[in-house]
């Protein structure tokens, strides 16, 4: 009886000790008095469903599905606008567009400069990062980081500040924002010149001579790689955002090819676009030259995996993945297909802004971890600076939470998600502001004044509006939305009395039918044997060693 006794009251001090342990873990056991590394990768236009881990059969992911693996994959991960800049800032700030101002992307035409015949006046769009935000960047460098920026910024430059202004800053690039290095980030939003050398680039003067033929993806990953081994004994933030997938698209003639060989196999399709409203929505994902553009990059973000593994740094590093918008399924090069989500890029259903969201912070993450709370861009800020032991700056990140919770399997208060994108998109979009509440979703537009409401769990792919059955639900909804716009201090867009509706009907059945089938033939000869773009390839087959 004694022995049992002893026994029983070991075994509750043994099981006392290791809860208290797992309660009490801080979020990471260094190795070193290092603090935690930070690698954010950023892909630019990459769809949620554009990766193999995320159930891609055309696309060829092998490194991405390996980070994703690696540590936690969130189900419902969200940019915070359906385009990218917005999203971009608030990644950089925690913030919602309506606070930092950006809304769209930056250099789109806003108000009466806006003339495709629409029916309300978008509002003033900021032409630049604000420079009192204090990014993240800015906050890791005040701790002691090595900081450096890789890729598009697409938030500000030289030519987006007005220059009258005499109180306003010259510039607005990422060295203006918390990062001592830039490589290849400036104003634009595309990769000037192509995505093989040579490269029509300003942020690329210090680089040195780049060989002709060389992948944009590829030396901006290999400059990243540089900056890592150089800075491998301090704590560094590596903030690599690739131009890819962004179009124009590009890629070589071998992968083309690859990809070309592969949808034959599988059967061509005789028809690849709906059209959806406002304009062709591509359904079938077999865009040969995207699924190379999409290899090479995934190729890239390999060089720089293997470099924190070389260097013995994936212990002492975070590092997440994400894009900064839907894929591109309507406007730019009608790229990629969506399914099951509705819509992608510029568009207002979970296409344009379902985003792959990867999270791996070496003893908090488990490997292959799965979260279906939602969660978005805003929560990246505090999260890191949860990760590498900093202080939270709630009054900076308003609009984003720590995931250290979700990260260690439990839970975080549950909260309302909400967007606001008032303009007009290249993608057929259309102006509006959501709110996600639990597996609910309302889209309220602005043209006029009418809302939707989805059940997106049970219906992912936003068919049936079940406003009409669910008013309550839909009201209660509302009002929150409401009172966010109103606390953000969200710019509402006004009617446009220069709107032509018999002319709108004309240009509608035009985009149904001739812009349709032109779409449709051009994708075919994409996939016959003999195409090719030019000559050269868009000057891939220049070798680049």
């Amino acid at each position: 009886m004694k022995n049992y006794f002893f026994t029983k009251v070991y075994r509750w001090l043994l099981l006392l000790f290791f809860m208290v342990s797992i309660g009490c873990k801080a979020p990471y056991v260094q190795q070193s008095n290092q603090k935690m590394n930070v690698l954010f990768i950023l892909v630019d236009d990459l769809g949620v469903v554009d990766l193999s881990v995320e159930g891609s059969t055309f696309y060829e992911t092998p490194h991405i599905d390996k980070l994703a693996n690696s540590g936690m994959r969130f189900t419902s991960g969200y940019a915070n606008c359906s385009v990218c800049s917005p999203s971009r800032a608030s990644i950089l700030t925690g913030k919602a567009p309506p606070r930092h101002g950006v809304t769209d992307w930056i250099g789109a035409k806003t108000g009466l400069a806006w003339n495709r015949n629409d029916k309300i006046l978008t509002p003033p769009n900021a032409t630049h990062l604000p420079h009192d935000e204090i990014t993240i960047a800015e906050t890791l460098q005040a701790a002691g980081y090595k900081t450096f920026y890789s890729g598009k910024w697409h938030l500000g430059g030289m030519a987006n500040v007005n220059k009258k202004d005499k109180g306003a800053p010259l510039t607005s690039m990422p060295t203006d924002h918390g990062f001592e290095i830039n490589i290849g980030g400036y104003k634009s939003g595309s990769p000037s010149g192509g995505y093989f050398a040579p490269f029509k680039n300003p942020a690329l003067g210090g680089v040195g001579e780049i060989p002709q033929g060389k992948h944009l993806s590829q030396m901006l990953a290999e400059e990243t790689a540089k900056f890592i081994e150089v800075n491998q004994d301090k704590p560094f933030l590596a903030y690599l955002s690739f131009y890819a997938v962004h179009g124009s698209i590009q890629t070589s003639e071998q992968l083309w090819r690859k990809y070309q060989q592969k949808a034959t196999q599988r059967g061509l399709a005789d028809k690849r676009f709906k059209f959806d409203r406002t304009m062709a929505v591509r359904q079938v994902q077999d865009n040969p030259v995207y699924g190379g553009l999409i290899e090479q990059m995934d190729d890239a973000v390999g060089i720089v995996m293997d470099k924190l593994a070389a260097l013995d740094l994936l212990d002492n590093t975070v590092v997440i993945f994400t894009s900064d918008n839907g894929g591109v399924s309507s406007g730019d090069s009608f790229s990629s297909a969506m399914l099951p989500y509705r819509g992608g890029k510029g568009r207002q259903w979970e296409g344009g802004i379902r985003e792959p969201y990867y999270i791996v912070a070496p003893g908090v993450t488990k490997p292959k971890s799965v979260c279906d709370t939602p969660v978005t861009g805003t929560d990246f800020y505090p999260t890191i600076l949860d990760l590498v032991g900093l202080d939270l700056k709630p009054e900076q990140h308003q609009d984003g939470v720590s995931l250290v919770p979700l990260l260690k399997g439990g839970d975080i208060t549950k909260r309302n998600l909400y967007w606001h994108y008032p303009h007009y998109g290249n993608q057929g979009g259309e102006p509006s502001a959501i709110i996600r509440t639990g597996d609910y979703k309302l889209i309220h537009y602005y043209e006029d004044g009418r809302d939707e409401l989805y059940h997106v769990k049970n219906d992912i792919g936003e068919q049936d509006d079940i406003i009409a059955s669910h008013n309550d639900k839909a009201v209660k909804m509302r009002n929150a939305l409401e009172d966010w716009l109103e606390d953000t201090g969200a710019v509402i867009p006004t009617l446009d009395n220069r709107f032509d509706a018999d002319l709108k009907a004309k240009q509608l059945t035009n985009k149904r039918t001739v812009h349709l089938q032109k779409l449709e033939r051009n994708e075919a000869k994409m996939l016959s044997a003999d195409w090719q773009p030019n000559k050269t390839w868009w000057s891939s087959k220049v070798t680049s060693d």
